[in-house]
Protein backbone atom coordinates (compact mmCIF):
# COMPACT_ATOMS: atom_id res chain seq x y z
CA UNK A 1 0.00 0.00 0.00
CA UNK A 2 1.31 3.65 -1.25
CA UNK A 3 2.46 5.11 2.19
CA UNK A 4 2.67 8.91 0.27
CA UNK A 5 6.90 8.85 1.44
CA UNK A 6 7.31 9.11 -2.53
CA UNK A 7 5.99 12.48 -2.81
CA UNK A 8 6.49 15.08 -0.64
CA UNK A 9 5.15 18.09 -0.98
CA UNK A 10 6.30 21.28 0.97
CA UNK A 11 3.64 23.84 2.43
CA UNK A 12 5.21 26.90 5.00
CA UNK A 13 3.07 25.60 7.88
CA UNK A 14 1.07 22.39 8.72
CA UNK A 15 -2.52 22.25 9.59
CA UNK A 16 -1.37 22.36 13.40
CA UNK A 17 0.32 25.75 12.03
CA UNK A 18 4.22 24.36 12.55
CA UNK A 19 6.33 26.67 9.90
CA UNK A 20 8.70 24.27 7.84
CA UNK A 21 7.09 20.65 8.03
CA UNK A 22 6.68 18.01 5.45
CA UNK A 23 2.95 17.07 5.10
CA UNK A 24 2.16 14.77 2.37
CA UNK A 25 -1.25 14.00 -0.07
CA UNK A 26 -3.04 11.37 -0.15
CA UNK A 27 -3.13 9.47 -3.90
CA UNK A 28 -6.16 9.01 -5.12
CA UNK A 29 -7.81 5.90 -4.46
CA UNK A 30 -9.69 4.00 -7.18
CA UNK A 31 -11.22 0.43 -6.90
CA UNK A 32 -12.02 -1.52 -10.13
CA UNK A 33 -14.60 -3.93 -10.37
CA UNK A 34 -14.87 -6.66 -13.01
CA UNK A 35 -15.78 -10.07 -12.98
CA UNK A 36 -15.81 -11.55 -16.84
CA UNK A 37 -13.72 -11.69 -19.88
CA UNK A 38 -14.21 -8.64 -21.53
CA UNK A 39 -13.57 -6.48 -18.18
CA UNK A 40 -10.50 -8.13 -17.96
CA UNK A 41 -9.30 -7.01 -20.83
CA UNK A 42 -10.23 -3.48 -20.49
CA UNK A 43 -9.08 -3.37 -16.52
CA UNK A 44 -5.82 -4.09 -18.11
CA UNK A 45 -4.59 -1.18 -19.77
CA UNK A 46 -6.82 1.07 -16.86
CA UNK A 47 -4.74 -0.73 -14.71
CA UNK A 48 -1.21 0.10 -15.98
CA UNK A 49 -2.06 3.72 -16.67
CA UNK A 50 -2.98 3.95 -12.85
CA UNK A 51 0.38 3.21 -11.78
CA UNK A 52 2.31 5.35 -9.98
CA UNK A 53 -0.53 7.53 -9.88
CA UNK A 54 -3.16 6.06 -7.45
CA UNK A 55 -4.05 3.60 -5.16
CA UNK A 56 -5.89 1.06 -7.17
CA UNK A 57 -7.66 -1.77 -5.60
CA UNK A 58 -8.74 -4.45 -7.81
CA UNK A 59 -11.83 -6.79 -7.04
CA UNK A 60 -13.09 -9.61 -8.59
CA UNK A 61 -16.83 -10.93 -8.62
CA UNK A 62 -16.21 -14.07 -9.63
CA UNK A 63 -18.81 -13.81 -12.40
CA UNK A 64 -16.71 -15.66 -14.75
CA UNK A 65 -15.01 -18.44 -12.47
CA UNK A 66 -13.46 -20.79 -15.13
CA UNK A 67 -9.55 -20.62 -15.43
CA UNK A 68 -9.60 -20.40 -18.60
CA UNK A 69 -12.10 -17.57 -18.35
CA UNK A 70 -10.38 -15.54 -15.47
CA UNK A 71 -6.86 -16.18 -14.47
CA UNK A 72 -5.29 -16.84 -17.64
CA UNK A 73 -6.31 -13.04 -18.40
CA UNK A 74 -4.56 -11.70 -15.47
CA UNK A 75 -1.51 -13.64 -16.24
CA UNK A 76 -1.34 -12.96 -20.02
CA UNK A 77 -2.58 -9.25 -19.69
CA UNK A 78 0.00 -8.68 -16.96
CA UNK A 79 -2.81 -7.38 -14.65
CA UNK A 80 -1.85 -7.53 -10.81
CA UNK A 81 -4.14 -10.30 -8.86
CA UNK A 82 -7.32 -9.19 -7.51
CA UNK A 83 -7.06 -8.22 -4.21
CA UNK A 84 -10.85 -9.38 -3.40
CA UNK A 85 -12.35 -12.15 -4.87
CA UNK A 86 -16.41 -13.00 -4.43
CA UNK A 87 -15.97 -16.05 -6.50
CA UNK A 88 -19.99 -15.91 -6.77
CA UNK A 89 -20.04 -17.85 -9.52
CA UNK A 90 -22.81 -19.13 -12.14
CA UNK A 91 -27.06 -18.49 -11.67
CA UNK A 92 -29.73 -16.28 -12.59
CA UNK A 93 -29.47 -13.03 -12.66
CA UNK A 94 -31.24 -12.53 -9.87
CA UNK A 95 -29.36 -14.50 -7.56
CA UNK A 96 -26.30 -13.60 -9.16
CA UNK A 97 -26.27 -10.03 -8.70
CA UNK A 98 -27.97 -10.48 -5.44
CA UNK A 99 -24.73 -11.83 -4.18
CA UNK A 100 -23.06 -9.04 -5.92
CA UNK A 101 -25.13 -6.72 -4.21
CA UNK A 102 -24.27 -8.31 -0.77
CA UNK A 103 -20.75 -9.11 -0.90
CA UNK A 104 -19.48 -5.86 -2.19
CA UNK A 105 -20.92 -3.45 0.23
CA UNK A 106 -18.39 -4.88 3.01
CA UNK A 107 -15.90 -4.31 0.46
CA UNK A 108 -16.68 -0.59 -0.53
CA UNK A 109 -16.86 -0.39 3.61
CA UNK A 110 -13.61 -1.29 3.64
CA UNK A 111 -11.49 0.31 1.49
CA UNK A 112 -13.74 3.97 1.22
CA UNK A 113 -12.70 4.49 -2.51
CA UNK A 114 -12.54 8.23 -3.83
CA UNK A 115 -14.44 6.19 -6.98
CA UNK A 116 -15.65 2.97 -8.03
CA UNK A 117 -14.44 2.34 -11.10
CA UNK A 118 -17.14 -0.63 -13.54
CA UNK A 119 -16.70 -1.98 -16.67
CA UNK A 120 -19.32 -2.22 -19.59
CA UNK A 121 -22.28 -3.85 -19.20
CA UNK A 122 -22.39 -7.12 -17.17
CA UNK A 123 -24.24 -7.56 -14.08
CA UNK A 124 -21.10 -6.86 -11.90
CA UNK A 125 -20.81 -3.83 -13.75
CA UNK A 126 -24.38 -3.41 -12.08
CA UNK A 127 -24.31 -4.34 -8.67
CA UNK A 128 -21.39 -2.24 -8.41
CA UNK A 129 -23.11 0.78 -9.31
CA UNK A 130 -26.05 0.38 -7.15
CA UNK A 131 -23.53 -0.69 -4.15
CA UNK A 132 -21.67 2.46 -5.00
CA UNK A 133 -25.13 4.42 -4.87
CA UNK A 134 -26.49 3.44 -1.92
CA UNK A 135 -23.17 3.75 0.27
CA UNK A 136 -22.72 8.05 -1.61
CA UNK A 137 -19.46 6.83 -3.43
CA UNK A 138 -18.90 8.29 -6.50
CA UNK A 139 -18.93 6.11 -9.48
CA UNK A 140 -17.28 6.60 -12.82
CA UNK A 141 -18.56 3.91 -15.68
CA UNK A 142 -15.96 2.97 -18.66
CA UNK A 143 -17.45 2.13 -22.00
CA UNK A 144 -20.37 4.49 -21.05
CA UNK A 145 -23.08 5.49 -23.67
CA UNK A 146 -23.31 1.69 -25.58
CA UNK A 147 -26.72 1.38 -27.06
CA UNK A 148 -28.21 -1.81 -28.71
CA UNK A 149 -31.88 -0.64 -28.23
CA UNK A 150 -32.69 -4.56 -27.59
CA UNK A 151 -34.67 -4.50 -24.22
CA UNK A 152 -34.88 -8.41 -24.44
CA UNK A 153 -30.73 -7.87 -23.65
CA UNK A 154 -30.03 -7.86 -19.86
CA UNK A 155 -26.49 -6.18 -20.55
CA UNK A 156 -28.52 -3.25 -22.37
CA UNK A 157 -30.13 -2.67 -18.98
CA UNK A 158 -27.41 -2.98 -16.97
CA UNK A 159 -25.59 -0.17 -19.09
CA UNK A 160 -28.23 2.36 -18.98
CA UNK A 161 -29.23 1.92 -15.26
CA UNK A 162 -25.25 2.24 -14.77
CA UNK A 163 -25.51 5.48 -16.88
CA UNK A 164 -27.41 7.29 -15.51
CA UNK A 165 -26.20 6.02 -11.97
CA UNK A 166 -22.60 7.27 -12.59
CA UNK A 167 -21.40 10.61 -11.73
CA UNK A 168 -18.41 10.16 -14.26
CA UNK A 169 -19.25 8.54 -17.99
CA UNK A 170 -16.28 7.70 -19.60
CA UNK A 171 -17.77 7.27 -23.35
CA UNK A 172 -15.73 5.02 -26.09
CA UNK A 173 -16.92 6.55 -29.35
CA UNK A 174 -19.05 10.19 -30.56
CA UNK A 175 -21.92 7.75 -31.35
CA UNK A 176 -21.62 6.76 -27.37
CA UNK A 177 -21.97 10.62 -26.74
CA UNK A 178 -24.52 11.28 -28.46
CA UNK A 179 -26.76 8.68 -26.82
CA UNK A 180 -25.50 10.07 -23.77
CA UNK A 181 -26.58 14.08 -25.00
CA UNK A 182 -29.88 12.79 -25.83
CA UNK A 183 -30.35 11.02 -22.61
CA UNK A 184 -29.89 14.51 -20.78
CA UNK A 185 -26.01 13.09 -19.51
CA UNK A 186 -23.88 15.19 -21.09
CA UNK A 187 -22.79 17.66 -18.72
CA UNK A 188 -21.12 14.36 -16.63
CA UNK A 189 -19.97 12.44 -20.00
CA UNK A 190 -16.38 12.46 -21.47
CA UNK A 191 -14.97 11.13 -24.29
CA UNK A 192 -11.81 9.29 -24.19
CA UNK A 193 -11.89 6.33 -26.67
CA UNK A 194 -12.15 2.93 -26.51
CA UNK A 195 -9.45 0.77 -23.84
CA UNK A 196 -9.91 -2.44 -25.07
CA UNK A 197 -8.36 -0.53 -28.52
CA UNK A 198 -5.53 0.37 -26.15
CA UNK A 199 -4.60 -3.31 -25.12
CA UNK A 200 -5.78 -4.91 -28.81
CA UNK A 201 -2.81 -2.97 -30.34
CA UNK A 202 -0.26 -3.90 -27.91
CA UNK A 203 -0.85 -7.83 -28.06
CA UNK A 204 -1.54 -7.74 -31.42
CA UNK A 205 2.01 -5.83 -32.07
CA UNK A 206 3.66 -8.70 -29.66
CA UNK A 207 1.83 -11.31 -31.21
CA UNK A 208 3.18 -10.14 -34.92
CA UNK A 209 6.74 -9.75 -33.40
CA UNK A 210 7.00 -13.39 -31.82
CA UNK A 211 5.48 -14.74 -34.93
CA UNK A 212 1.70 -15.17 -35.49
CA UNK A 213 0.81 -19.33 -36.48
CA UNK A 214 -2.59 -20.71 -37.42
CA UNK A 215 -3.67 -22.80 -34.01
CA UNK A 216 -2.95 -26.60 -34.83
CA UNK A 217 -4.85 -28.26 -37.80
CA UNK A 218 -5.80 -25.37 -39.62
CA UNK A 219 -4.17 -23.66 -42.39
CA UNK A 220 -3.72 -19.65 -41.98
CA UNK A 221 -6.42 -17.80 -44.01
CA UNK A 222 -8.61 -21.01 -44.19
CA UNK A 223 -11.07 -20.80 -41.20
CA UNK A 224 -13.20 -19.41 -39.13
CA UNK A 225 -13.14 -18.18 -35.64
CA UNK A 226 -16.73 -18.55 -33.63
CA UNK A 227 -17.78 -18.07 -30.15
CA UNK A 228 -21.84 -18.10 -28.88
CA UNK A 229 -22.82 -17.76 -25.40
CA UNK A 230 -26.49 -15.05 -25.36
CA UNK A 231 -29.52 -16.31 -23.95
CA UNK A 232 -31.15 -15.48 -27.43
CA UNK A 233 -28.85 -17.79 -29.45
CA UNK A 234 -28.37 -21.11 -26.72
CA UNK A 235 -31.34 -21.55 -24.52
CA UNK A 236 -34.02 -22.02 -27.41
CA UNK A 237 -32.53 -25.91 -28.51
CA UNK A 238 -34.27 -25.08 -32.36
CA UNK A 239 -32.35 -21.88 -33.23
CA UNK A 240 -28.87 -23.23 -31.37
CA UNK A 241 -29.66 -26.33 -33.59
CA UNK A 242 -30.14 -24.62 -36.55
CA UNK A 243 -26.70 -22.64 -35.70
CA UNK A 244 -24.35 -25.16 -35.40
CA UNK A 245 -26.03 -26.64 -38.69
CA UNK A 246 -25.86 -23.63 -40.59
CA UNK A 247 -21.88 -23.48 -39.29
CA UNK A 248 -21.52 -27.00 -40.17
CA UNK A 249 -21.65 -26.75 -43.53
CA UNK A 250 -19.11 -23.37 -43.96
CA UNK A 251 -16.55 -23.81 -46.28
CA UNK A 252 -13.75 -24.03 -43.83
CA UNK A 253 -13.04 -25.50 -40.53
CA UNK A 254 -15.01 -23.47 -37.84
CA UNK A 255 -12.45 -23.07 -34.48
CA UNK A 256 -15.80 -23.18 -31.91
CA UNK A 257 -14.12 -21.70 -28.69
CA UNK A 258 -16.95 -23.25 -26.56
CA UNK A 259 -18.08 -21.03 -23.58
CA UNK A 260 -19.21 -23.09 -20.48
CA UNK A 261 -22.30 -21.75 -21.09
CA UNK A 262 -22.54 -23.28 -24.43
CA UNK A 263 -21.18 -26.19 -22.98
CA UNK A 264 -24.19 -26.71 -20.67
CA UNK A 265 -27.13 -25.86 -23.25
CA UNK A 266 -25.81 -28.04 -25.99
CA UNK A 267 -25.79 -30.87 -23.39
CA UNK A 268 -29.12 -29.82 -22.44
CA UNK A 269 -30.63 -29.79 -25.61
CA UNK A 270 -28.98 -33.09 -27.22
CA UNK A 271 -26.69 -31.10 -30.03
CA UNK A 272 -23.62 -32.12 -30.95
CA UNK A 273 -21.03 -29.13 -31.11
CA UNK A 274 -18.47 -31.10 -33.46
CA UNK A 275 -21.24 -31.12 -36.75
CA UNK A 276 -20.04 -30.87 -40.16
CA UNK A 277 -17.02 -28.08 -40.03
CA UNK A 278 -17.06 -27.14 -36.46
CA UNK A 279 -14.03 -27.80 -34.28
CA UNK A 280 -14.75 -27.24 -30.96
CA UNK A 281 -12.23 -26.26 -28.78
CA UNK A 282 -11.48 -24.83 -25.14
CA UNK A 283 -11.57 -20.71 -24.99
CA UNK A 284 -8.49 -19.54 -25.86
CA UNK A 285 -5.87 -16.52 -23.45
CA UNK A 286 -6.45 -13.32 -24.98
CA UNK A 287 -2.84 -13.52 -26.75
CA UNK A 288 -4.05 -16.98 -28.38
CA UNK A 289 -7.26 -15.16 -29.45
CA UNK A 290 -5.98 -12.62 -31.02
CA UNK A 291 -3.30 -14.51 -32.99
CA UNK A 292 -6.19 -17.15 -34.14
CA UNK A 293 -8.38 -13.88 -35.06
CA UNK A 294 -5.62 -12.28 -36.85
CA UNK A 295 -4.77 -16.01 -39.02
CA UNK A 296 -8.36 -16.27 -39.93
CA UNK A 297 -11.02 -15.99 -42.70
CA UNK A 298 -13.42 -14.53 -40.52
CA UNK A 299 -15.43 -14.52 -37.20
CA UNK A 300 -19.02 -15.22 -36.44
CA UNK A 301 -19.77 -14.19 -32.65
CA UNK A 302 -22.80 -12.80 -30.92
CA UNK A 303 -20.19 -11.17 -28.29
CA UNK A 304 -19.70 -7.42 -28.58
CA UNK A 305 -15.76 -7.12 -27.46
CA UNK A 306 -14.97 -9.80 -30.46
CA UNK A 307 -17.01 -7.64 -33.15
CA UNK A 308 -14.63 -4.53 -32.87
CA UNK A 309 -11.29 -7.09 -31.87
CA UNK A 310 -12.46 -8.43 -35.40
CA UNK A 311 -12.61 -4.62 -36.75
CA UNK A 312 -9.60 -3.36 -35.75
CA UNK A 313 -7.54 -6.34 -37.01
CA UNK A 314 -9.47 -5.56 -40.32
CA UNK A 315 -10.66 -9.45 -40.27
CA UNK A 316 -14.26 -9.73 -41.54
CA UNK A 317 -16.46 -10.53 -39.28
CA UNK A 318 -20.56 -11.94 -39.06
CA UNK A 319 -22.60 -11.40 -36.02
CA UNK A 320 -25.59 -13.77 -35.03
CA UNK A 321 -27.91 -10.37 -33.61
CA UNK A 322 -30.25 -8.45 -34.97
CA UNK A 323 -28.24 -5.08 -33.33
CA UNK A 324 -24.78 -3.96 -32.40
CA UNK A 325 -23.38 -1.32 -30.04
CA UNK A 326 -20.78 -1.15 -32.41
CA UNK A 327 -22.55 0.75 -35.30
CA UNK A 328 -19.35 1.47 -37.11
CA UNK A 329 -17.93 -1.84 -37.65
CA UNK A 330 -21.43 -2.24 -40.22
CA UNK A 331 -21.19 1.18 -41.19
CA UNK A 332 -17.63 0.45 -42.42
CA UNK A 333 -18.40 -2.99 -44.26
CA UNK A 334 -16.32 -5.37 -41.75
CA UNK A 335 -19.58 -6.35 -40.01
CA UNK A 336 -22.65 -8.15 -41.20
CA UNK A 337 -25.89 -8.78 -38.87
CA UNK A 338 -27.65 -11.89 -39.43
CA UNK A 339 -30.38 -13.20 -37.13
CA UNK A 340 -33.74 -14.52 -38.16
CA UNK A 341 -32.97 -15.70 -41.46
CA UNK A 342 -30.32 -18.23 -40.20
CA UNK A 343 -30.20 -19.57 -43.77
CA UNK A 344 -28.11 -16.64 -45.11
CA UNK A 345 -25.68 -17.31 -42.39
CA UNK A 346 -23.65 -19.70 -44.61
CA UNK A 347 -23.18 -16.81 -47.58
CA UNK A 348 -22.86 -14.16 -45.09
CA UNK A 349 -19.56 -15.03 -43.78
CA UNK A 350 -18.46 -15.99 -47.22
CA UNK A 351 -18.98 -12.72 -48.57
CA UNK A 352 -16.28 -10.73 -50.40
CA UNK A 353 -13.89 -8.94 -48.18
CA UNK A 354 -15.16 -5.12 -47.60
CA UNK A 355 -13.27 -1.87 -48.44
CA UNK A 356 -10.31 -0.98 -47.04
CA UNK A 357 -10.43 1.34 -44.47
CA UNK A 358 -8.17 3.92 -42.30
CA UNK A 359 -11.07 4.84 -40.52
CA UNK A 360 -10.25 4.93 -36.80
CA UNK A 361 -13.37 5.29 -34.24
CA UNK A 362 -12.51 3.63 -31.80
CA UNK A 363 -9.27 5.92 -30.36
CA UNK A 364 -6.02 5.57 -30.82
CA UNK A 365 -4.75 3.75 -28.27
CA UNK A 366 -4.03 6.20 -25.98
CA UNK A 367 -7.87 5.78 -24.28
CA UNK A 368 -6.60 4.57 -20.48
CA UNK A 369 -4.40 7.14 -20.59
CA UNK A 370 -7.59 9.93 -20.52
CA UNK A 371 -9.28 7.55 -17.96
CA UNK A 372 -6.18 8.25 -15.54
CA UNK A 373 -6.64 11.71 -16.07
CA UNK A 374 -9.75 11.69 -15.61
CA UNK A 375 -10.10 10.08 -12.04
CA UNK A 376 -6.97 11.88 -10.90
CA UNK A 377 -7.81 15.48 -11.50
Amino acid sequence: MWSGASSPVCSAETPAGRPGTTRYPRRVKILSVVGARPQFVKLAPVSHALAGRAEHIVVHTGQHYDERLSDVFFRDLDIPQPDENLAVGSGGHGVQTGAMLAGLEPVFQKYAPDWVLVYGDTNSTLAAAIDAVKLHLPLAHLEAGLRSFNKRMPEEHNRVLTDHASDLCLAPTEVAMRHLTDEGLAARSLLVGDVMTDVLYRVRDRVIADGTAAPAGVEPGAYYVATLHRPDNTDDPARLGAIIAELGRLDHPVLLLVHPRLAQKAADHGLDLATGAIRPIDPLGYPELIAAVLGSAGVITDSGGLQKEAFLLRVPCTTIRSETEWVETVELGWNALVDADLTILGATVQRPAPAPTDAAPYGDGHAAERVADALTA
